[in-house]
């Protein structure tokens, strides 16, 4: 069975999507209707922009879900996908792929959920920082024992690494505790917030009520969501975990191996680089991995 899946912020590169806009005239279209949706020319920036700029959760976002939605929709009947699943923010595109929402909501839904986490990342200075080489369950309790800080699990990426999100402080005191415990690395990452963290609050409220606002249809077939990790279908179910998922860790462990658990012995990933393909081959060496392309 084959499954498809999304990559998350941290993806992105300069000039990603831009041979998809320059050979494909259905992607050029969709492109461009997207710079409408937004108010700028965020194919601009994509395609031979400034790095600092592409970095900003408001571009990142939106960019990198474009370019995964119009790379899925660009490989007509070779996207057949039995299942799919995404990273974080890939989820939307992994629903827009499947059909669950319009590809116009997509683009809407995705910018209002950037610009509504940026502001949140400037209400609380915060940051992550992954943690590589000790297991899930120690790096959950040395999080735990972090005292007047926030300092939680955000994404449990593959055995051995896990990415954890908090207040400054917090990160910095959880670094040191895990790597006294043996952590082969405890780096932290060059992102604007605490993603997947109770510090996420208040975009959570404003992401509610877009979602509310929007259309979601079953999908073609079952999405496996960040927070549940097993198989979705139904439009309520799907549109409450979208917004849990804010605050929420990313089980993306989990969902990969409830994917293969179900079936699935060949992961696509669609959208820019191979972060993903490389996370599911650390979960089981046993699946086919493939990286999308025309």
């Amino acid at each position: 069975m084959k499954a498809f899946v999304f990559p998350g912020q941290g993806a992105q590169f300069i000039g990603m999507g831009k041979d998809l806009y320059e050979n494909i005239p259905l992607a050029k279209d969709l492109f461009e209707k997207a710079n409408d949706i937004l108010g700028f020319r965020i194919t601009d920036v994509m395609f031979a922009g400034d790095e600092s700029e592409l970095k900003q959760t408001k571009v990142t976002q939106p960019a990198v879900f474009l370019h995964s939605v119009i790379l899925a929709k660009s490989l007509g009947e070779k996207f057949a996908p039995d299942m799919v699943a995404g990273h974080s923010l890939g989820e939307f595109s992994a629903l827009v792929a499947a059909g669950a929402i319009d590809f116009a909501d997509g683009v809407s839904l995705v910018s209002k959920r950037a610009l509504a986490m940026q502001k949140a990342c400037e209400m609380n200075p915060s940051t992550m920082a992954a943690i590589i080489g000790l297991p899930d369950d120690k790096v959950e309790e040395i999080c735990a024992s972090v005292q007047g800080e926030v300092v939680v699990p955000a994404n449990y990426n593959c055995p051995g690494q896990l990415v954890i999100s908090g207040t400054m402080a917090g990160i910095d005191k959880a670094c040191e505790l895990a790597t006294a415990a043996g952590a082969r690395r405890a780096l932290k990452l060059s992102v604007s917030g605490a993603f997947h963290s109770p510090l996420m609050e208040p975009a959570k409220v404003e992401l509610a009520a877009a979602i509310e606002a929007t259309s979601f249809r079953a999908p073609i077939c079952p999405v496996y969501q960040n927070v549940s990790t097993v198989a979705e279908t139904d439009p309520e179910t799907i549109k409450a975990n979208l917004v849990k998922q804010l605050t929420s860790p990313v089980k993306w462990t989990q969902s990969v191996q409830n994917m293969i658990a179900a079936g699935a012995d060949s992961f696509t990933e669609v959208g820019p680089g191979s972060v993903l393909v490389g996370l599911v081959r650390k979960i089981d060496k046993g699946v086919e991995t493939i990286s999308a392309a025309l």
